[in-house]
């Protein structure tokens, strides 16, 4: 709540002034009737009557303290925010080849990167995000949506085997994440391409699909996930069990993807260095946020005035009858 005129109330300042100023012009009168014996009415006690003799200028304070405070015109009000977002499609390309095992990240590599991927996708707003996986083949995990949570709740989902994991065809990846973004109607478009290794398998070359975003006007950063030197990477043994092997991306083809459609490189070799990355995307590919605040108010004025004029017919009945003073 607020008060249209608020330098009114300092008008109840007056309200102690007036109560001074009635009690010494003698608001509690004396009789002029004199007795020449009063010893006996002392001990009759004062009826109702007497008690409430000092109602009537009471209410005459009240009805002008409520007046005063009609006058500074209380109002109750609230804001609407209207929000106009540029926001931007981005699709996530996830590599879950069974390179993608290899235990340099804790537990893994594909686990690091679905709870790094979740943060990042905490972090945006007003933006449409979607998500492909590939391996040999490739898969829409999730359209373009606003829905956080379904997207989520897919990523956790994500396991080895649910594509054949024995290649790495990112052209294919890659080109089914332009697919998703060639209607889209968005100010900036962007792919989030994140592998481990290089292509080996699909019909379509990497860099024909970078060729396809370019004209897309899609912007591609890709990140190469992976510590130098050899990793343990399970179940990759002839009968199973743990096995000690290297597997390494394809830098420059990366290099040549992000250059070609004016994205950048990134390289992770841990989780924390992969969680700056995304956070790094995140500061560089920010939606354009315009907000109008528009404010209403009430007036409630009526609540006051009308118990105002209420006490002060009060004020008058009380007045001309119970309490009239004869001169």
């Amino acid at each position: 709540m607020r008060f249209a005129y608020p330098w009114v109330l300092w008008l109840l300042g007056l309200i102690p002034l007036l109560v001074w100023v009635q009690r010494r012009a003698g608001w509690k009168r004396y009789g002029t009737l004199r007795f020449s014996d009063i010893t006996h009415l002392k001990h009759i006690p004062p009826s109702l009557g007497v008690r409430l003799r000092g109602i009537v200028p009471a209410l005459r304070l009240l009805v002008l303290a409520l007046v005063i405070v009609g006058l500074a015109r209380p109002q109750t009000g609230w804001k609407e925010e209207e929000v106009a977002a540029e926001g931007i499609d981005i699709m996530l390309v996830l590599d879950v080849s069974l390179s993608m095992r290899a235990q340099d990240f804790r537990p893994n590599r594909l686990e690091v990167a679905k709870r790094v991927i979740e943060e990042f996708v905490d972090g945006r707003a007003h933006d449409r995000i979607g998500c492909v996986i590939f391996a040999a083949t490739n898969f829409s995990l999730c359209p373009l949506t606003l829905d956080y949570g379904v997207l989520k709740d897919f990523l956790r989902r994500v396991t080895f085997h649910i594509i054949d994991g024995n290649h790495t065809a990112i052209g294919m990846g890659l080109a089914n994440a332009v697919r998703q973004l060639k209607e889209s109607t968005a100010k900036s478009k962007v792919i989030i391409l994140l592998t481990d290794g290089a292509n080996n398998a699909g019909r379509i070359d990497p860099l024909t699909a970078a060729e396809m975003a370019r004209a897309l006007g899609i912007k591609v950063y890709t990140i190469g996930v992976g510590s130098e030197g050899t990793a343990i990477i399970p179940g990759a043994g002839l009968f199973g069990g743990l096995s000690v092997g290297r597997t390494e991306y394809d830098e420059k083809l990366l290099r040549q993807i992000a250059d070609m459609t004016g994205g950048k490189f990134f390289a992770a070799d841990d989780e924390q260095k992969l969680k700056q990355i995304y956070a790094t995307i995140d500061k560089m590919e920010k939606s354009e946020i315009k907000t109008k605040e528009y404010q209403y108010y009430d007036e409630l004025m009526e609540w006051v005035v009308v118990p105002a004029f209420a006490l002060f017919l009060l004020e008058v009945l009380l007045g001309y009858t119970r309490f009239r003073k004869l001169p």
